[in-house]
């Protein structure tokens, strides 16, 4: 059971990783069209680089204003068994279905169910438009349910044969006629109980907003803690992009008002204290430095070097994208006592920063986020809560270095480069040829390490994957390689959990899933492709 909300907490993950992009082009379109920043001659609407920004900052809008129908085409990315793309085009129509459905029932009997469709999509109507039907606004959490409904349909009967006569309907006609079906009680249901479910999202919203500081600390410690089990999307999800914390999401929410926080001189806190439940990156940038610094000074003189180039790149990649992952499973695996404290601090940094008056949208990393979407543009009216934002972040990486070194002398961990330690370094280039895998033969060579060392085809029944982590059900664990094995390929770390497995490869995890599935459909090329020319 675990197993399969862990695949489905990964395959959110998709979807997700097309927000920064657009952020950074929303961000940066807002603050140039605020005459703040390039005058009040630019900035006129009839002026032509106004209107150029804002024909730029329109397509960034694309992702935003598009977030249920985005999540549920790319949810059977990761939770489709087979022919991904056909599932993704079943979920499309099916979803486009239930909208349809649950707009005719609406304007028809729409009294019985206590909606008003007569009224304008608009905050607080409970209504919305996607692809242009008006529909109830089920935001994210629709699109969620109704795509892993279609996905399983898809799983259970895309390749079920019918007799010949029947033939033009197997494949994907097949499920789009079985989730046909479906969606009529499911647009049923809908109507009937989501007018409930979205007044009971306004009481948690309510809730929220009294709890504070202490509703930000759990918040925080929710989602940095269940990193490891791949279940702090659904924590985080709720808040970014549905609407636990406020009506659309914070990222929308703040996007859409990010002019109009940044020209006024009024506490953020007080504008938007919602922002206090995306705080989280802060730990990825301020806290990601005081870790790396305690891991490289706790290590031994002699190989501090080999050291700076495992923690250096990984370091980076947290400051600047905010990818924690090779970072944290750095030490998870040695003491997962480090990242309970990693957790705990993490929490405590945001609680203080909102204490402090910093809130905002800052759950990514300084080039996606914090730069373009909030530092930069509130600058001119809010500058002090910058400032108090990286001093208390600077605090906090000292303690995170004073703490974690602390510990690992105390209890004698074998972090990297400790005296006897187990762990294998990898130099600087080791670790950035494992990551970037600049041609396909080096990709194909891996995965065909991979899935020996997982035990061939015939043992692995699920593949999905997040930002760094290959994530698989086995058929039988016993029959997988070393942990040693899969890191002489280039993984950072194997966690074994039951009959799953959680194979940390880096950012360039989607190619490598790629090339598992290509290969797993290719058995002659496994036949062909020793275990040692695969290491090699």
């Amino acid at each position: 059971m675990l197993s399969q909300i862990q695949r489905f907490g990964g395959a959110m993950f998709t979807p997700v990783l097309l927000f920064p992009f657009a952020g950074i082009v929303v961000g940066l379109a807002i603050m140039l069209r605020n005459p703040m920043f390039v005058g009040e001659a630019l900035a006129a609407p009839d002026h032509l680089f106004a209107q150029i920004i804002h024909i730029i900052e329109e397509g960034g809008w694309t992702v935003f204003r598009n977030m249920p129908l985005i999540f549920a085409v790319g949810l059977p990315i990761g939770l489709a068994k087979q022919a991904q793309g056909r599932a993704c085009l079943a979920v499309l129509v099916s979803f486009l279905t239930w909208n349809y459905f649950i707009n005719a029932m609406g304007m028809t009997w729409g009294h019985f169910f206590g909606v008003d469709f007569s009224a304008e999509p608009s905050a607080g109507s409970g209504l919305t438009l996607i692809a242009g039907i008006k529909t109830l606004d089920t935001s994210i959490i629709g699109a969620i349910v109704i795509s892993g409904l279609v996905t399983a349909i898809h799983n259970r009967y895309f390749d079920k044969p019918l007799p010949v006569f029947l033939g033009i309907f197997q494949g994907s006609s097949f499920v789009v006629i079985v989730a046909f079906l479906v969606m009529i009680p499911c647009a049923w249901l809908t109507l009937l109980g989501w007018p409930k479910v979205q007044l009971g999202i306004e009481s948690l919203q309510g809730f929220l907003r009294s709890a504070g500081a202490i509703g930000v600390w759990v918040y925080t410690f929710l989602e940095r803690i269940l990193i490891p089990t791949g279940l702090h999307h659904f924590i985080y999800g709720p808040f970014i992009y549905g609407p636990a914390a406020v009506e659309g999401g914070i990222q929308v929410y703040w996007a859409q008002h990010l002019q109009e926080f940044s020209q006024s001189s009024e506490s953020l806190k007080t504008l938007f204290p919602e922002g206090g439940f995306a705080l989280h990156g802060n730990s990825k940038i301020f806290g990601s430095v005081g870790i790396a610094l305690a891991l490289y000074f706790t290590a031994a003189p002699e190989n501090r070097i080999k050291v700076a180039g495992l923690l250096i790149p990984a370091t980076l990649t947290a400051m600047l994208v905010g990818i924690t992952e090779p970072l944290e499973f750095t030490f998870l695996f040695i003491s997962p006592l480090l990242f309970a404290v990693h957790a705990v601090l993490a929490a405590t940094m945001a609680t203080v920063m909102y204490l402090c008056g910093v809130v905002g949208n800052m759950g990514g990393g300084l080039l996606d986020q914090f730069l373009p979407q909030n530092w930069i543009p509130m600058f001119h009216n809010h500058a002090g809560m910058i400032a108090t934002q990286i001093g208390i972040g600077i605090a906090f990486t000292v303690l995170y270095f004073v703490i974690f070194r602390a510990l690992i002398l105390h209890f004698n961990l074998k972090t990297p480069g400790r005296d006897e330690s187990e762990i294998k370094l990898y130099s600087k280039a080791d670790y950035q040829a494992a990551r970037a895998q600049t041609t396909v033969a080096a990709k194909t060579s891996q995965a065909a390490g991979f899935l020996q060392a997982l035990g061939g085809c015939g043992n692995i029944l699920s593949i999905n994957n997040c930002a760094t982590r290959l994530r698989i059900t086995l058929a039988d664990m016993t029959l997988t390689q070393s942990d040693d094995t899969f890191k002489a390929l280039g993984a950072h770390g194997v966690v074994r959990r039951g009959n799953g497995i959680q194979v940390i490869v880096g950012l360039h995890v989607p190619q490598v899933r790629d090339q598992l599935e290509n290969l797993m459909k290719d058995r002659s090329y496994l036949e062909k492709t020793p275990m040692t020319e695969a290491v090699s």
